[in-house]
């Protein structure tokens, strides 16, 4: 296997991808799993035998979908198929037809190869790789290592191509690792977001999410103020004459502010106080609600015990 690819072609990768091939491996790793009443019920020869396949993570298998543009290729779907062991080959009935499907609804999305899981290619992955290329005639091949490494700080993916390479005079198709970077779109970086931030069920209420999605726009919020004032200092030192002026970095400034909100308006400040009444509004009635919800607590159990009282008594009740 060669280190890098020649090609000279770009790979972009959406991070949707890398979510269906996860997905699909964690699917696959739960479903393969045993119940935790057969480890009871075996004998020590039984899980002496099914040790090893057991603790063997699976493989999946599946195809990317995208669009080639020119040496640009961006890699926008995937989607899950059945592996033959035997042939060492994928569903190709259902590819067939999935790409149908997909050309029905995306019909500028085409088959760029296909993905699997594992640590590195093995030498069966190039039988599949040879099986598509009557549809694509240089498929991708994406891996996705599902082991934990935590010194890693890299994405555990990688994207290879096939090149004919001479190997003791006789021309072999290897497998070359390609370099790409993610590409997102504003739907694409709004689900990660909230994939990010998901909670268990049983992981926290819904006022410690809100307090956490409020620190994050907090410290977003002063970042953003920190990065302003070192333009400010900046272009201070530059009206004084301390640094030189740079027409060209005075340009990208001038855009970069424009695209800064103006709060300095009229209708900014309108706007800001009535969503500030409307909060203010909203606590208030929250807090009248908590407070009524107290005060008819507190009647109904002055009720149970007056009217216990009056029975002895023969007193009517309070409320």
């Amino acid at each position: 296997m060669a280190s890098s690819s020649s090609s000279g072609l770009t790979f972009k990768l959406h991070p949707l991808v890398m979510l269906n091939i996860s997905d699909h491996y964690t699917r696959v790793k739960s479903q393969s799993q045993p119940p935790p009443s057969s480890h009871s019920c075996s004998n020590g020869s039984g899980s002496g035998a099914d040790s090893p396949s057991a603790s063997a993570p699976p493989r999946v298998f599946g195809c990317v979908i995208g669009v080639q543009s020119g040496r640009t290729v961006e890699i926008f779907n995937s989607f899950e198929l059945l592996y033959d062991p035997s042939t060492h080959s994928l569903d190709r009935a259902f590819l067939e037809k999935k790409q149908e499907l997909y050309k029905k609804v995306f019909p500028n999305f085409y088959v760029l190869g296909w993905y699997s899981t594992g640590s590195d290619a093995q030498e069966s992955d190039m039988q599949i790789h040879k099986a598509l290329m009557d549809i694509n005639e240089s498929p991708v091949y994406v891996l996705l290592n599902p082991s934990i490494n935590h010194a890693q700080k890299d994405l555990p993916v990688t994207i290879y191509e096939s090149e004919l390479h001479v190997i003791d005079g006789i021309p072999q198709l290897i497998f070359v690792q390609a370099s790409y970077h993610i590409e997102t779109v504003e739907a694409e970086r709004i689900s990660v977001d909230h994939v990010a931030h998901l909670k268990p069920s049983d992981g926290g209420s819904a006022a410690t999410q809100l307090a956490a999605h409020l620190t994050g726009i907090h410290s977003a919020i002063k970042m953003l103020n920190s990065r302003i004032k070192v333009l400010h200092h900046y272009l201070l030192a530059m009206q004084e004459g301390d640094i030189p002026c740079e027409n060209s970095l005075l340009r990208q400034v001038s855009s970069l502010l424009r695209r800064l909100p103006a709060i300095d308006s009229e209708k900014f400040k309108d706007d800001f106080l009535m969503e500030y009444n409307d909060t203010l509004l909203v606590s208030y009635l929250a807090m009248f609600t908590n407070c009524s919800s107290t005060m008819n607590e507190l009647v109904d159990k002055f009720n149970t015990a007056y009217d216990r009282h009056s029975r002895r008594g023969g007193r009517t009740a309070f409320i």
